[in-house]
């Protein structure tokens, strides 16, 4: 059986097991999965690998998944790719501010397999 794939989804997190985890949900979904462990790979990721939808953690050593978002929206290249902020800061500020950023959509840690496609799917990729 071979699986369609739906899109090409790179995630960026900086714990192993989170990152594990989201890959596996979104592998065994039928997408394509590209990881980095920070926001300056993750640049540097998608703008070689032009994926279709990125997903970050807010609170990474280094750059912050709000600082990851102003600058892909700056790119010329991936300005038009949707990025969906997951991180476990679930106050309305914080979800205002990635939206700022500009953000498509947030989900709050912990979060089901369910959860991650339906926000996913809403991104329309």
């Amino acid at each position: 059986m071979s699986l369609t794939l739906l899109g090409t989804i790179l995630i960026v997190e900086d714990s192993p097991s989170e990152l594990e985890l989201m890959s596996y949900y979104l592998k065994e979904s039928g997408y394509n999965v590209i990881q980095a462990t920070g926001a300056k790979e993750a640049l540097e990721k998608a703008l070689l690998q032009q994926p279709d939808v990125i997903i970050t953690d807010v609170v990474m050593p280094g750059m912050s998944g709000f600082e990851l978002c102003r600058s892909l929206k700056k790119n010329p290249v991936t300005q038009k790719v949707p990025i969906l902020v997951c991180s476990s800061k679930n106050q309305d500020i914080d979800r205002l501010w990635a939206m700022r950023q500009g953000a498509a959509a947030y989900l709050t840690k912990p979060y089901t397999r369910d959860q991650l496609l339906r926000a996913i799917k809403s991104l329309a990729i």
